[in-house]
């Protein structure tokens, strides 16, 4: 029977695969996350075909977690086995606490169409609660923990939530932000709900399940209202792909080092495991020197990847564990052309490309999964029968080069795609003009039909694999005091794809170092200037609008030049 949510799609999974393993974290994002373990069971305990319960521990959210010992494991097969140290929930022992989990929301007196805000970085409780809220008809609005009071205020007045699940550490962060909503860490006693639901109930495969935001180049990001047929159309995609990126049902097992709060892992990496029952290995984070020892250790047999990963990797020393590992395809986007070849023959597996967007989902995603490949080419493969793309050029005729524009194939040109911008029904609108999904990526279709990626329409500076809208930045440091205006452009930057560059005309002495302190209390550390240069004035049309264009020209010019201020160092993650 079709599942019609995801809580339905998980529950079929453990039903038909309860002792697989479901989800996995590895020592290292355990001692990332101050995941404890009890001490390792005896050597006769260690042959049990089910440990037994005193090899359990507890880490923060009280979700109850098994060691497994993995002499024999069944679902990896030939090739590097799981570390013995690494955590791992099956299928079953997921179920029994998401059952948990949702009873005490009911018992909290959720009710459908409320909305729970999940800052659980990339812990498996993420997973879980979602879990547990689909199954009762609450949405989920994932927050990504570099976030702060501004961005956090605007994500609360548009969703509107009845409670936030977080990590302990950001909760008088969240509660002054986000003032009179429940803030509990996972595991708590959830305190009585007052708010009531805030969207519609719309049963089945429509109901709303998640909001997740993406930024624009037109203002503050924006929310997408996403369904479970979104989420479900992701997982069976990706499942049924097949070619250089199949997924068998024998046991999976996907290493991701990318936020679970983005589409990427949460609908495809998370519901392509539940669809084939497999394993989902979140990292915490990349990184690079630790990196072939965790594709090792977890036994994976696929990964995702951004493009920074490879250049990084390849940028390290040579070293056996470049090969000791089961990986049979990464999957992901953005590779530096000139390393995608020599990153496959060095690490001995293909980097597969793609292309999708928040909005897109399923409903429209391209892939070079298929031979023949156009390896370092910027090549995105070309698009199956499940969807429709056009390439539109300046004069808004079909062109070999111009902006992609995607829709469903079929009856419903919107299936799988995002329902709506929240709150939001011109943006909506626009984005759909003339019936077609307008994504602001410029593309070029080469003779054999590849669909190759050019460069990006919209505003939209893109570090690391995040998107940062100029205009979000401006109009945050638009608010300091000794700022007159201000204008952000994307500068490139070889290692992270695209740097933020500020323009400021100041109205008062302004130390640069101050000021990216200042924003750092405000907004993502990702999202604050990596480069500032102070003016008298910022490029404007006749009608006192930013010509972007020649703030980006502008821009590139100063990098390296002695009146810019180059404040990469600054920009860190915070606590």
């Amino acid at each position: 029977m079709q599942a019609d949510t995801v809580a339905d799609a998980f529950a079929t999974a453990a039903n038909r695969w309860p002792d697989r393993p479901f989800l996995c974290v590895l020592p290292e994002t355990a001692r990332a996350y101050g995941i404890s373990l009890d001490d390792a069971p005896s050597a006769d305990r260690d042959k049990r075909s089910s440990p037994p319960a005193s090899s359990s521990s507890k880490y923060p959210g009280g979700c109850r977690v098994v060691r497994h010992w993995f002499e024999n494991h069944p679902a990896t097969g030939a090739g590097p086995q799981p570390s013995r140290d690494a955590i791992e929930l099956t299928y079953a022992e997921a179920a029994t606490r998401v059952r948990a989990i949702r009873e005490s929301l009911q018992a909290a007196g959720a009710v459908r169409g409320m909305r729970l805000m999940l800052l659980l970085e990339n812990r498996p409780d993420f997973f879980l609660y979602w879990l547990a809220a689909n199954g009762l008809g609450l949405s989920v609005v994932p927050i990504n923990p570099d976030l702060r009071a501004a961005e956090l205020e605007h994500m609360a007045s548009l969703t509107r939530p009845a409670l936030i699940i977080a990590i302990r550490s950001r909760h008088a962060d969240l509660q002054a932000a986000i003032p009179g909503v429940p803030v509990h860490a996972p595991g708590e006693a959830i305190a009585q709900l007052t708010s009531g639901p805030v969207f519609d109930d719309i049963p089945g495969r429509t109901h709303e399940t998640a909001v997740l935001f993406t930024s624009g180049s037109t203002g503050r990001p924006k929310g997408c209202v996403l369904t479970n047929e979104y989420f479900l159309r992701a997982g069976q995609w990706y499942a049924q792909e097949g070619s250089l990126c199949a997924l068998s049902s024998d046991g999976e097992r996907m290493l991701t080092p990318l936020p679970i709060f983005h589409m990427n892992a949460m609908a495809y990496s998370f519901m392509a495991m539940i669809a084939v029952g497999g394993c989902l290995i979140a990292l915490d984070r990349f990184h690079p020197r630790s990196w072939w020892q965790s594709v090792a250790e977890s036994g994976a047999t696929c990964l995702h990847y951004l493009g920074v990963m490879p250049s990084i990797l390849m940028g390290l020393p040579d070293s056996p564990l470049d090969r000791s590992h089961s990986v049979r395809f990464g999957f992901g986007a953005g590779v530096d052309p000139k390393l995608h070849g020599p990153f496959e023959d060095r690490f001995g597996f293909p980097l597969i490309e793609a292309w999708a967007m928040t909005e897109t989902g399923a409903g429209a995603v391209i892939a070079a999964s298929r031979t023949p490949r156009s390896v370092g080419q910027s090549a995105l493969g070309q698009p199956g029968p499940a969807m429709e793309m056009r390439i539109e050029g300046e004069d808004g005729n079909p062109a070999e080069q111009g902006e992609l524009l995607v829709r469903a194939a079929g009856f419903d040109p919107h299936q799988g795609f995002f329902r709506e911008y929240l709150h939001d029904p011109d943006a909506t609108a626009e984005a759909w003009q003339g019936g077609w999904f307008h994504t602001g990526d410029i593309v070029r279709r080469a003779p054999d039909g590849q669909i190759h990626f050019v460069d990006r329409k919209k505003n939209v500076i893109r570090r690391s694999g995040e998107n940062i809208a100029a205009v979000e930045v401006e109009s945050i440091l638009a608010r300091h005091p000794a700022i007159a205006s201000v204008g952000i452009a994307a500068v490139p930057d070889e290692l992270r794809g695209d740097e933020v560059f500020a323009l400021i005309v100041p109205r008062a002495d302004i130390a640069p170092e101050d000021l990216a302190a200042w924003a750092l209390d405000r907004m993502a550390y990702y999202k604050i200037p990596g480069y500032i240069a102070l003016t008298d004035a910022l490029p404007l049309t006749a009608t006192n609008k930013l010509q972007r264009a020649e703030l980006k020209t502008r821009a590139a010019a100063l990098v390296g030049q002695p009146e810019t201020h180059d404040l990469r160092h600054l920009k860190k993650r915070q606590a």
